[in-house]
């Protein structure tokens, strides 16, 4: 696999991927298994469900990770950026001249909807490879209406692992060959990302507490948001609000960028980037990337040279299955609120979507998707 590949491909998705993480998936799916078949829908699903459990960004952390399956560290490096440096240039840039930034309504309000269709066709996708028998779809009904009434940031960590002891012990299926997962990396390698990961988790916080060195206190700062973030992108909201308003900069700032961040394309954690650019320009913003993302890396870095031994344990492949459900759910009421909910809003915006769903059932390319959405938005909205 050339690596430039790897980097272009993730740049489209880097400038074409509105909607947020639940959306993301959908446009990786697309992209990835549908299109380009690096890999199967199963091995997919595996992968979002075992990011979906770990904290961080969990569309970034996909991302990483079939860029470290397809060209091992460097293959992951670049995918990230592909996907990541978009949303960092264009926060950077908004941060600096965000009085003078404005985005139209109907330009939003149009990729809202374009979101909406994204995540239906990557939901029915997923329905059909992963829901098979009352037992699965129980699952998935029971996580998409507990998630839907208890709006709680932690819950759906809880119902993948709940889902997982609960397949472990109901579900029974025969071994079959599997594809490959093969990430190039050793268990070494993967006990040291662990070591790596816990040492900056303890060690960042008394560096910067008793140097009060600006560039450390805003790396430790980051850092443990990024460790510390479950429930999706949107969490990452409060905890940022918590460590640098009204300290670092103020609370119109914050809001402006925030908004910023939700109406361009890739991971809403680049709000860091915004951030870190308010606080010490190109630089900060930069920083502030590298800081809120590493955490993703070692994660990854920490579990993956393990999967392809954990996936052939019985109790593993049968607690997939569970999992697989669960996700299916949690996609499904992410979809539903807010995704849907803010998506369509009105007969003109209905209309829009069934365009949308039949040029994407049609199997046209997601930017064409993407752009005619906007265009119509921004007309018509």
């Amino acid at each position: 696999m050339y690596y430039w590949i790897i980097f272009f491909t993730a740049l489209k998705l880097g400038v074409t991927s509105f909607g947020g993480p639940v959306a993301h998936l959908g446009y990786f799916r697309n992209e990835y298994v549908e299109k380009k078949k690096w890999l199967s829908s199963s091995t997919y699903q595996e992968i979002v469900a075992l990011c979906q459990f770990l904290p961080g960004p969990a569309s970034s952390q996909v991302g990483i990770t079939i860029g470290l399956l397809k060209g091992g560290i460097v293959g992951a490096i670049l995918a990230f950026l592909g996907f990541t440096l978009p949303s960092v240039l264009l926060l950077i840039v908004a941060s600096m001249t965000y009085q003078m930034f404005h985005l139209d309504a109907g330009l939003i309000q149009g990729l809202k909807v374009v979101a909406v269709v994204i995540v239906l066709h990557a939901i029915i996708g997923m329905i059909k490879q992963h829901i098979k028998g009352v037992m699965t779809a129980l699952i998935a009904i029971f996580c998409l209406l507990l998630l839907l009434f208890l709006k709680v940031a932690w819950l759906h960590v809880v119902l993948i692992l709940l889902s997982g002891v609960l397949g472990a012990f109901c579900f029974k299926q025969e071994q079959k060959n599997q594809a490959s997962m093969s990430f190039q990396l050793s268990k070494r390698f993967g006990w040291i990302s662990l070591s790596l990961l816990v040492f900056l988790m303890l060690v960042l916080p008394l560096i910067a507490y008793f140097t009060k060195y600006e560039d450390v206190v805003v790396f430790d700062k980051l850092f443990r948001t990024g460790l510390l973030v479950f429930g999706g992108g949107h969490v990452v909201l409060p905890l940022l609000q918590n460590e640098f308003v009204p300290q670092w900069i103020n609370e119109e700032t914050f809001i402006t960028g925030y908004g910023l961040a939700q109406a361009v394309p890739g991971p809403l954690f680049t709000f860091a980037s915004f951030l870190g650019a308010s606080i010490k320009g190109v630089y900060g913003g930069v920083l502030a990337m590298i800081a809120i993302f590493l955490p993703a890396f070692l994660l990854v870095f920490s579990v993956m040279p393990f999967w392809e031994t954990l996936r052939n344990k019985s109790y593993i492949r049968n607690g997939l299955i569970g999992v697989n459900a669960a996700v299916v759910g949690i996609l499904m009421a992410s979809f539903m609120s807010p995704i849907l909910q803010h998506g369509i809003i009105d007969i003109k915006t209905g209309v829009l979507s069934v365009l949308l769903y039949f040029l994407i059932y049609k199997k046209q390319p997601p930017w064409i998707i993407v752009i005619l959405g906007g265009t119509i938005g921004y007309l018509l909205l």
